[in-house]
């Protein structure tokens, strides 16, 4: 069974390449996947096939075959992870920056669940599936900091019942653009950009989303924070930060990408994360200091 997409193309999108048109719509399928579609004759426009150069004008009907995808056999592989704490239940980890988190089109080797499948036997719980064996939240490939792993099924709803009544503490550390208030608190729910489907975007229609932050240091042009989730939505201090005029140094999907740094990818990092221990309910707590390339912006922003 095949999954089928329909499309209306909008004025927006008048004048793009239909690969390209299709890639921003679907953003779980590469455009290099969805040109093999388009060249298996899986792709129509306006019920006729077509070339991945095709542009499309308002209006086109677009019609996307996506096959079942096979899901590969995640490989454990012997990657270093560095592991902050562990118990029966739990592994605390530090995911360095430029790490996936778990297995993803694109992504099936050299993510931190193929080093956990290793480390741990297979040891992992399953609840989020094959694809993402104790992962209970996650961060994005270029920001750094700790995570929780869970592994069994009972820890990890156990410490999923956390993150949603929003007791687990996550704390982060960012270099921003401007500068910024004290402190203050944003509140403004999140949901898929309308017009670029890979990025988000603060949208009232969108899911809750609060983050708080506090400044602690002013530098000319750029505040360090710290940050605070209520919530784990996906890019959240990112879109959030970028949505009053303050995005994340580094940051090149909203805004953050300065000549004078050259950073690969947002100056985010988780540095502290607390929970409830899930074995006997004892509040537990970590803390890990920002990697080298953030402290080098940080020496260079002092003028140190």
């Amino acid at each position: 069974m095949s999954e089928r997409m329909v499309f209306t193309v909008s004025d927006e999108s008048e004048g793009m390449r239909i690969d390209s048109y299709l890639a921003s719509l679907c953003p779980d399928l590469s455009r290099s996947y969805i040109k093999k579609l388009i060249d298996s004759g899986l792709v129509l426009l306006n019920d006729s096939t077509i070339k991945a150069s095709l542009k499309v004008s308002e209006g086109d009907k677009a019609v996307i075959d996506v096959p079942d995808l096979k899901i590969p056999d995640i490989i454990p592989e012997n990657i270093k992870i560095d592991v902050r704490y562990e118990d029966d239940d739990i592994l605390i980890v530090y995911k360095p920056q430029n790490m996936v988190v778990h297995p993803a089109p694109g992504n099936y080797t050299g993510t931190l669940v193929n080093g956990l499948l290793s480390l741990l036997d297979g040891k992992l719980s399953g609840i989020n599936g094959i694809l993402r064996p104790g992962i209970v939240h996650r961060i994005d490939k270029d920001t750094s900091g700790l995570l929780v792993v869970c592994k069994n099924d009972v820890a990890h709803r156990l410490v999923a019942e956390q993150l949603k009544d929003h007791s687990i503490t996550r704390r982060y550390l960012a270099v921003c653009c401007g500068k910024t208030d004290g402190e203050g608190t944003i509140n403004k729910p999140i949901a898929r950009n309308k017009t670029d489907r890979k990025k988000m975007a603060t949208d009232p229609t969108g899911k809750e989303a609060i983050t708080h932050y506090n400044t602690l240091e002013r530098f000319k042009g750029y505040s360090l924070i710290e940050c605070r989730l209520e919530t784990g939505r996906t890019h959240q201090i990112r879109v959030h930060m970028a949505s009053i005029g303050h995005p994340i140094l580094g940051d090149e999907v909203y805004g953050g990408v300065r000549k004078e740094f050259a950073t690969k990818g947002q100056t985010l990092h988780a540095w502290i994360l607390g929970l409830n221990r899930p074995s006997d309910g004892k509040y537990i707590e970590f803390k890990e200091e920002p990697p080298e390339y953030f402290q080098k912006i940080l020496t260079k922003l002092r003028g140190e």
